[in-house]
């Protein structure tokens, strides 16, 4: 089958063979279009225009669930877990696809075209619905602690795992997910689905970025004003950080250098944290980096600042797996209509388009400019939230760190794509 040879080695396939680009031009003009958007930014921009000094941003209450989309949710969910534990034991199995491609990369144009839609489909909070109220309040203090923690753990199935296409190892995660998406919800009430569910969170940060969805409505709008109502709470940066740090590292593992060295699965581990970590950390130094700020003010920075990560994350995703969800994805949509694999085909046999693979200049430019377009947009963002946040004297100091860094992800994202 030939969608289990694409999940087996998970990316988009092709770097610097597939990119009729020079590496080094791309790097350099990316780097001089952030550097030149912030010197704009600086000469133009002297007031926020998207936020306000001392008010953290949040959004309003959203609106009511879509019982129609509560009900197509239930019935998806129900139709991917026939696959998943009806179909194959083996990678021919119709739900890695759905799991791995409609599910995880699918996730963010769904977010980005129709909102935080994925908030109507949840089957678990439909069933949470019927549960009534939670039993205890949701700790503020763990914050989004527990959905980075998740995140990690399907990153790790994923990316880092001996075999991601083993299928009893996928059972056991989504049992283990669906048993804590439960239990915290009958605990803890819907709050649990906003921190802890990492589908949910990934959905709901990334619809802030929607240019058509506003407050769960269709509305055009400047995203760039929508982007800093992702709610501020403990273990957001490391949920942006494990989002792109894996993304990176996906790109990483594909390169010939790792391939060659045949690394252990204590090493894809510890270089998948590494890579997620260092995302993080780097952040938070870099916010960090301002003067005359009180220590309480500094060490809110990062989280007040994390937006600002959100189109670094969907661009380099974009650039990154778009071939892999367009091209392999016709590939898992087909399986799903057989779920039990039993060689139904509804949809008779059609060949897999391969436009993108095949107009390798397109492919080149929609690369760059997806990486290029979310590092100018998280200068902008960064900077309206910067002159809001910091003191006049150091507005423009204390940007320096975090537009080097920006700088410093986008070497490092177009280097990794053009090696994968």
């Amino acid at each position: 089958m030939i969608l289990s040879s694409g999940l087996a080695q998970h990316g988009i396939g092709g770097g610097a063979t597939d990119l009729p680009i020079p590496l080094m031009f791309a790097m350099v003009g990316a780097s001089w279009a952030l550097a030149l958007s912030f010197a704009m930014l600086v000469v133009q921009w002297k007031q926020p225009r998207f936020t306000t000094p001392d008010v953290d941003p949040q959004a309003g209450e959203p609106p009511a669930r879509r019982a129609w989309l509560a009900v197509l949710g239930l019935a998806l969910t129900a139709w991917f877990l026939l696959a998943l534990f009806g179909g194959p034991s083996d990678e021919t199995n119709a739900a890695l696809g759905w799991l791995y491609i409609l599910t995880w990369v699918g996730l963010v144009p769904l977010a980005l075209l129709f909102g935080h839609v994925w908030r109507d489909l949840s089957p678990w909070r439909t069933i949470q619905g019927w549960l009534g109220e939670g039993r205890r309040t949701y700790p503020a203090k763990l914050g989004y602690w527990p959905a980075a923690a998740s995140l990690m753990a399907f990153a790790w199935l994923e990316l880092a795992s001996p075999d991601p296409t083993n299928i009893s190892s996928v059972r056991i995660w989504v049992a283990g997910y669906i048993a804590a998406m439960l239990i915290g919800g009958w605990v803890f009430g819907a709050t649990w689905f906003d921190r802890a569910d990492p589908f949910d969170v990934y959905s709901a940060v990334v619809s802030k970025l929607s240019p058509f969805v506003r407050e769960g409505r269709f509305a055009l709008h400047n995203p760039l004003r929508t982007l800093p109502t992702v709610p501020v709470a403990p273990g957001l940066v490391a949920v942006l950080a494990t989002l792109l740090g894996s993304t990176a590292y996906d790109s990483f593992s594909s390169s010939s250098f790792w391939q060659s060295r045949m690394p252990t699965g204590l090493e894809r581990s510890a270089t998948l944290v590494g890579f997620c970590a260092l995302v993080g950390i780097l952040f938070t130094l870099a916010t960090c980096a301002s003067g005359g700020l009180t220590p309480e003010r500094r060490r809110l920075l990062p989280g007040l600042l994390a937006h600002t990560l959100v189109p670094i994350v969907v661009g380099y995703i974009a650039a990154h797996y778009a071939t892999y969800l367009l091209e392999k994805g016709q590939s898992a949509f087909l399986a799903m209509l057989d779920p039990l694999g039993r060689g139904w085909q509804p949809l008779g046999d059609p060949a897999t388009a391969y436009f993108l693979s095949e107009h390798v200049d397109l492919l080149a430019f929609l690369k760059v400019g997806a990486v290029v377009t979310g590092h100018v947009l998280a200068v902008i963002a960064a900077h309206d939230r910067a002159i809001a946040l910091l003191p006049k004297a150091h507005r423009l100091s204390g940007q320096l760190a975090l537009l080097v860094l920006m700088v410093a992800y986008t070497f490092t994202g177009l280097f990794l794509l053009f090696s994968a």
